[in-house]
């Protein structure tokens, strides 16, 4: 059987609105406003605003209808949205077995009803999920550090079939340094190694996912995630280097030290001993003087100032060399 064309349930739509604004129609009531489509990963939520607010007191329901290219329109029963109160349709379904197959093209078409009063059918532009979805960023997101690396795992934003496939992009750049964005991928896998970073730098990542149709079409980029940051690790090349460097570093600064602090002492020499010379010192008089001022300063001054003569009780000549010479002259 030759397909129909795409543009067939619109025309059926139109001719159905047509109908319903014909003079033999029973038609009222106001119809909704504002439809729209939310396709968002796995999500297809239908939103519309109420109709102007009327003086009939009864309740106002909607009912929603979809149809695929052969023009034949079916009401959602499950999920349920057939004389609903709520200005919202969630068509995501769940499992495998999708509500509307993403690769389907699907019509939507929404309507008021009260009481026995109904609206025009209100169309919705036909969409594919996998042409007009908005991709998020991957899911479940995890970094490992490793030896100036960072080891990235996530899982895609949504499960794909019927071809359609993801790949991703990474975008990172140094926190602290100067270095621009730079982008790695695509990459087919869910688990990606940065390499070739530098040791005990952090750096900042998002992560993208890309759509890639069965036709090998790739659709615009999707969201990207959250930005984290992770400091990378060093290997043991690394590790021995800064184990050897750092003592000799810290040796070559004291040295330094000592070497500069004895070239200033060569230098500065006399005024480092006036700087270190003991000061001073009043002598003791001159102290106890202060002390006591009624004292005379020349009693003060000779206190104890020179050593006590010598003094003894009895002087006894008993012979000197001239008086025994005159003794012997004077003997007849």
């Amino acid at each position: 059987m030759r397909p129909l064309p795409l543009w067939l349930p619109s025309l059926l739509l139109c001719g159905l609105g047509a109908a319903a604004s014909s003079p033999d129609s029973f038609s009222q009531l106001a119809a909704p406003l504002n439809p729209r489509l939310h396709l968002y990963n796995d999500e297809q939520i239908l939103t519309w605003e109420p109709p102007p607010s009327s003086n009939d007191p009864r309740p106002v329901v909607y009912q929603v209808e979809y149809s695929f290219v052969d023009g034949s329109w079916h009401r959602l029963l499950k999920p349920n949205c057939t004389d609903i109160t709520e200005t919202k349709c969630d068509l995501t379904g769940g499992g495998r077995l999708k509500l509307f197959p993403h690769p389907f093209t699907v019509f939507l078409r929404v309507r008021a009803k009260r009481g026995n009063l109904t609206s025009e059918w209100v169309g919705l532009e036909p969409f594919q999920h996998y042409e007009n979805v908005t991709v998020g960023p991957p899911k479940n997101i995890s970094v490992t550090p490793g030896k100036g690396s960072l080891v990235i795992h996530f899982s895609p934003p949504f499960d794909v079939f019927h071809g359609a496939t993801f790949q991703y992009l990474v975008h990172y750049w140094e926190k602290s340094g100067t270095q621009q964005e730079q982008v790695e991928g695509p990459f087919k896998s869910s688990s990606i190694v940065l390499g070739n970073l530098k040791p005990y730098r952090v750096y900042c990542l998002q992560t993208e996912a890309q759509l890639i149709l069965k036709n090998k079409r790739i659709r615009p980029h999707g969201l990207l995630s959250n930005v984290s940051c992770h400091e990378t690790t060093a290997d043991a090349s690394a590790r021995l280097q800064q184990v050897i460097l750092i003592p000799l570093g810290i040796f070559a600064l004291l040295l330094g030290l000592t070497g500069a602090c004895f070239i200033l002492f060569i230098k500065y020499q006399s005024r480092v001993k006036y700087w270190f010379q003991a000061p001073p010192n009043i002598p003791e008089q001159i102290e106890e003087y202060l002390k006591d001022p009624d004292q005379f300063i020349l009693e003060v001054l000779d206190k104890d100032g020179s050593p006590k003569e010598d003094s003894w009780d009895s002087v006894s000549i008993i012979s000197s060399p001239e008086k025994e010479r005159d003794d012997v002259l004077q003997t007849p």
